[in-house]
């Protein structure tokens, strides 16, 4: 229960009473819990990083700068009727 009053930090629940077992006296401030994901994306980053061939890497790099060529035609086809295109 009282992992549950920390994770939603509820101000009108009460605060846990000392001799309460699932209390833990080396609980982390939320600074703390921060770094510790902060590093741990680091962790998943790097290691990412280094699963992905350099090519792969260039690739995803450069992926915002890929070239499309403009569309052409319309949504009308040729074995559309004539009049079927809502006109």
């Amino acid at each position: 229960m009282s992992f549950l009053r920390r994770l939603f930090d509820r101000k009108d629940s009460a605060p846990p009473a000392e001799d309460d077992p699932d209390v833990s006296d080396a609980a982390p401030a939320p600074a703390d819990l921060d770094d510790a994901e902060r590093a741990h994306e680091l962790e998943v980053l790097r290691g990412e990083q280094d699963r992905l061939s350099e090519l792969q890497q260039r690739q995803l790099r450069y992926a915002d700068h890929a070239w499309e060529p403009p569309a052409q035609g319309s949504e009308r086809r040729a074995d559309d009727e004539a009049g079927s295109s809502g006109d």
